[in-house]
């Protein structure tokens, strides 16, 4: 049987990252040419690609492919009031709210979504694809790390700790359980 390999790919940088602001449903900075045939090099040959749906997901997914596959389970940590905002701002007008969403990933002070709801929606999708073969999956640092959670078996919490650049990959791959591959 044919292992099934999921390559995810953060989206490329875009003004809020600059900014240190919490995600909104921005465009991404023009991405240089050398980049995004670095990019392509990277992802090889696959099968398919999908992405979130925000304007980010879907216009880096547009570097790879003309018809990238738009899938919700891909989607970034819905971030309610909060998205947009800079993290000072939050630091200076809801620190306690702020310090409950970061040091435990059930809250959801912002009205939207937790982390560990974006984690249980991410091992969802990973638990129920068996497609054998090579795919790629853009979309979004939260994203990225509810999957290592879900396949490393760790906490959020620990998850958050780890950096997600703007077109980092990360491969997975399933052969009856799913692996990290370095």
């Amino acid at each position: 049987m044919q292992a099934t390999r999921i390559t995810l790919i953060a989206h490329a940088r875009t003004p809020a990252q600059k900014l240190g602001r919490l995600a909104d449903d921005e465009a991404i900075e023009a991405v240089a040419p050398e980049l995004v045939s670095a990019l392509l090099l990277r992802a090889g040959d696959h099968q398919g690609v999908w992405c979130g749906f925000e304007l980010r997901s879907r216009q880096t997914a547009a570097l790879l492919t003309s018809n990238a596959v738009l899938e919700p389970a891909l989607a970034d940590c819905d971030l309610g009031d909060w998205r947009g905002l800079s993290l000072k701002t939050l630091q200076e007008q809801q620190a306690e709210a702020l310090e409950q969403w970061l040091s435990n990933s059930g809250a959801a002070p912002h009205g939207g979504e937790s982390l560990d709801a974006v984690r249980a929606r991410v091992g969802a999708w990973l638990d129920g694809f068996r497609t054998p073969g090579h795919w790629l999956a853009v979309t979004h640092p939260f994203v990225i790390r509810a999957a290592l959670a879900h396949v490393l078996e760790c906490s959020m919490a620990s998850a958050q700790r780890i950096d997600v650049e703007p077109l980092a990959m990360v491969e997975l791959s399933y052969y009856g359980k799913w692996r990290l591959r370095v």
